[in-house]
């Protein structure tokens, strides 16, 4: 009589059978690196919008009023007619060139909404206040929704010509009363009291989406 030999196999050995060679340590981390790539994708807002006055630049249009345009332009601020200068705020220039310049951004709508008593004068200062590259403000934003009304409708607005949804906006304005109404129709909204600083601008993208939250010191 033939004689039938039986070996076992460890059950790690059928389990590698089963689903193929362990993955290196190699392989495991670039998955990992693709994984964390494509969640900070899909975190990257679809439009970054800014208020105007007080968020993006200092002093406010009104309190121009007795000067304001013609302005012109002084060591990167701007000079309007009574000699009072208007800058920058925080870190908005260098956002402002990453939004324009950076490959991850290369989807994202960049929107401006505000309801400045100088609408006029806000447009010559987005087209006067250089962010580098030999560009303007004006370059780097596509939409604009300037003019007396509640920052829900601009946000509403915007929604609608751009078509993308509101919860995948993100707001930065320096009012507070602002920031609760635009939250309250689902949109991102971070608080800038200061204007919008690197720290701001870092900690909002951290935390979005944040559908119908209002981010920033105190909330």
């Amino acid at each position: 009589m033939r004689t039938l030999h039986v070996f076992a196999m460890p059950l790690s050995c059928l389990a590698l059978a089963a689903h193929g060679a362990r993955p290196s340590l190699a392989d495991a981390q670039a998955r990992s690196s693709s994984l964390a790539l494509k969640a900070r994708a899909a975190s990257i807002p679809r439009a970054v919008v800014f208020d105007l006055d007080g968020c993006l630049w200092s002093p406010e249009m009104y309190e121009l009023w007795g000067g304001g345009s013609p302005f012109t332009v002084k060591d990167g601020d701007l000079i309007d007619s009574a000699g009072t200068r208007v800058r920058l705020l925080g870190s908005v220039r260098k956002i402002l060139y990453e939004l324009r310049n950076q490959e991850r951004w290369r989807d994202t709508c960049v929107a401006v909404a505000s309801c400045t008593d100088e609408p006029g004068w806000a447009d010559e200062c987005l087209s006067k206040f250089a962010i580098g590259g030999g560009e303007c403000i004006k370059d780097v934003v596509q939409e604009e929704d300037i003019y007396k009304a509640n920052k829900r409708k601009h946000l509403t607005r915007l929604s609608e010509r751009t078509n993308i949804q509101l919860e995948d906006m993100i707001f930065f304005d320096n009012e507070r009363g602002n920031c609760f109404d635009v939250a309250s129709i689902g949109v991102t909204v971070a608080y800038v009291p200061h204007g919008v600083t690197a720290e701001a601008w870092e900690r909002a993208l951290e935390k979005f989406p944040a559908p119908g939250e209002v981010l920033g010191d105190g909330f």
